[in-house]
């Protein structure tokens, strides 16, 4: 195994998805995970999930495999200003195989600026995942 970092395109279809997710108009929270499709190298639509909660979020994701996530999430601010804005959560959970990791490792960049986002978020373990963990993330950005 080399290791040169592999860096995965993003499949055409899910480019669009993020593009049409970036400008919906639903308030509720939403979700697109991804994953990478080892044979073809790309980065592609798992599922998508409407009206979730961060806690919801987390059961849904493996625990030994890496996922992205695009988070669309219904932020109250301390004044009463909602806002939503667009997470990217990328899940490393600790222990999955090294050759998984810098795939999703190599590929997240390319992701990151093909989504065009700016809060972009590590976990390493799926339990991190929580309203209170995203609240405190988003606290940093006005």
């Amino acid at each position: 195994m080399s290791d040169s970092l592999v860096v995965c395109e993003v499949d055409p279809e899910l480019k669009e998805k993020l593009r049409k997710f970036r400008f919906r108009k639903e308030t509720d929270n939403a979700a697109i995970v991804m994953k990478v499709d080892k044979d073809r190298q790309m980065v592609v639509l798992e599922e998508e999930f409407q009206n979730i909660s961060p806690e919801e979020l987390k059961m849904e994701l493996p625990e030994r495999q890496p996922r992205f996530v695009v988070y669309s999430y219904k932020y109250v601010h301390a004044d009463g200003r909602v806002s939503y804005p667009l997470c990217f959560i990328f899940s490393s959970p600790v222990g999955c195989k090294p050759e998984q990791q810098m795939m999703y490792a190599g590929s997240k960049n390319r992701l990151v600026q093909t989504a065009e986002l700016t809060q972009v978020f590590e976990i390493r373990t799926t339990d991190d995942l929580t309203e209170a963990w995203l609240k405190e993330k988003l606290s940093f950005f006005r």
